[in-house]
């Protein structure tokens, strides 16, 4: 068993214990309450100046989460990006590169990048969020990269509510509507990165899905066409509607993306990988010609190996009305 079959069988586990088992995150309940602790004492320590914490010649906003897994975070950093441009501000956006191999100096980021050096999602931020991006496990650095080349007068952290070492002017987290907090344990009982009590602190909570509290902003994701990843034709998913295909995502949560493939009418035979995958040629031949779907994420690791089977699904955020309200309130009060 190589270690990819390894690692997908372990989040595969992890999955079911968090959000399926109502018995196992129990047991490892104190675990969760360990970690809990370790997390409110490293943020003790950044208070009282024992962990320094930097602060960057341009306001910062931070687009987080408190679980482990996607919940829709980089479409809305790309959304802000493009608003916020639109208004008249000169945004970059810093991420820590995860799973890139950046290691010490910030790198800035383009369509030709390397995914395996700086990561799936900076490529495709870097492809539509109409600005400049940087990645550097010291966010800090990667935000006065932007600022000193690119005269940057607002930097958006594409992750990092946990990343203290940074300061930031406004906090935005991002939920998951379907899986919200899983069984509600911190790591690794539960999916939390936090308590979920850390939402109380930050200035809006968006909902990938349906909101369930008062206090919570709603946003959809919206993919309608596919993308030939050889021959850039555009098709409509609809047109697609009772056909068979093979659908793939390496990504957080792939059965949103699977279901948004069955809300056209695709019928598909699934593959979910774990989230960030390395993609190989032989994760995405199949022996007949079906088309085989994938995310944008996903088809940046692709291009070298598909051919005009592979198609990619754009997907796009859209925050209601009252996000953009509340985000431009905060926005002018605040910077």
């Amino acid at each position: 068993m190589n270690l990819t079959t390894q690692f997908a069988r372990l989040s595969q586990w992890a999955e079911r214990v968090w959000y399926k088992d109502p018995f196992l995150g129990v047991w490892l309940m104190p675990l969760g309450f360990f970690y809990s602790d370790i997390v409110r004492f490293r943020k003790f320590l950044y208070r009282i100046g024992v962990l320094k914490s930097h602060k960057l010649a341009a306001p910062v906003i931070i687009v987080g989460n408190i679980t482990v897994g996607g919940t829709g975070k980089t479409p809305l950093v790309i959304w802000l990006a493009q608003y916020l441009r639109q208004q008249g501000y000169n945004p970059g956006v810093i991420s820590r590169g995860f799973k890139g191999q950046v290691q010490c100096s910030p790198q800035l980021v383009n369509t030709n990048s390397s995914p395996e050096h700086v990561g799936d999602e900076a490529i495709l931020i870097a492809k539509h969020s109409g600005g400049p991006v940087a990645v550097c496990p010291d966010r800090a650095a990667a935000g006065r990269l932007l600022i000193e080349q690119h005269q940057c007068n607002l930097i958006i952290a594409d992750d990092g509510l946990q990343h203290y070492a940074l300061q930031r002017d406004i906090e935005i987290a991002v939920i998951d509507g379907q899986r919200r907090f899983g069984n509600s344990y911190c790591l690794p009982a539960g999916p939390l990165r936090e308590p979920i009590n850390r939402l109380q602190s930050v200035d809006l909570i968006v909902v990938n899905g349906e909101r369930y509290e008062d206090n919570e902003l709603t946003m959809r994701m919206i993919g309608t066409h596919a993308i030939n990843l050889i021959t850039g034709q555009t098709k409509a998913l609809s047109d697609w509607a009772g056909a068979s295909c093979h659908a793939l995502a390496g990504i957080g949560n792939p059965q949103r993306f699977f279901d948004l493939l069955h809300a056209a009418g695709l019928l598909c035979d699934t593959v979910s990988l774990p989230d960030h995958h390395l993609f190989h040629a032989s994760d995405i031949q199949f022996s007949d010609t079906k088309p085989v779907l994938m995310t944008e994420k996903d088809a940046v690791k692709c291009l070298a190996f598909a051919d005009e089977r592979h198609w990619y699904v754009p997907i796009t955020a859209e925050p209601e009305q009252e996000f953009v309200r509340r985000l431009m309130e905060i926005v002018n009060n605040k910077l």
